[in-house]
């Protein structure tokens, strides 16, 4: 039980790490349409996010799939630029083109990048490990958890800003996007493989 703790630990500290700050970008600009009413969509696509993620650890835990490391540090910060850029379609959107199966897919796809950007350390931590699927349980429940904790704060200072201080919902997913797009670009040049 004290290992499992261990694992829960270990994926509360991934996504909750500010010197690794991707996750937490992601999470937001993910979060950044929705509101408090929409929390079960929100709610789902972390979840979604979580499942693809733990996929590809075990994938690539038990040898199943194989990722160039360079490529996959490169393609992490596209994922955050994607979804800061699909938030900029999904305010001009008229409200019957606003299905959340696109945000679903791309949420999946961007999950199992992520997971294979941590791949090679998760397997570090359990080749002594006889039953590596308790670790990567333990490790999706603490992914899960942390990011409900962002996503709530991301809703909580989105209600802040939308119905206390009366700010458009489209200017904030506007503003919020194109910060999120700045910081990310940094984050492409910095691991440009090529």
């Amino acid at each position: 039980m004290q290992d499992f703790i261990f694992y829960i630990k270990l994926g509360l500290n991934h996504v909750l790490d500010f010197a690794a700050y991707d996750h937490i970008l992601f999470l937001t600009a993910l979060a950044l349409p929705f509101s408090f009413k929409n929390w079960k969509k929100v709610l789902l696509l972390a979840t979604i996010f979580t499942i693809a993620h733990c996929f590809s650890l075990y994938a690539s835990v038990y040898g199943i799939v194989v990722m160039d490391v360079g490529l996959i540090e490169f393609l992490i910060p596209v994922t955050i630029l994607v979804t800061a850029l699909f938030n900029l379609n999904y305010i001009s959107a008229k409200m019957a083109d606003k299905s959340v199966l696109l945000h679903m897919v791309a949420t999946a796809f961007f999950g199992l990048i992520h997971g294979f950007g941590f791949s090679n350390y998760f397997k570090m931590l359990v080749a002594e490990e006889d039953n590596k699927l308790a670790p990567l349980l333990g490790f999706a429940a603490g992914i899960e958890m942390a990011q409900v904790c962002i996503v709530s704060a991301v809703l909580a200072v989105s209600y802040l800003f939308l119905s206390i201080l009366r700010i458009k919902p489209a200017l904030f997913v506007l503003v919020s996007s194109i910060l999120i797009i700045l910081v990310t670009i940094q984050m492409l040049i910095a691991t440009f493989p090529w």
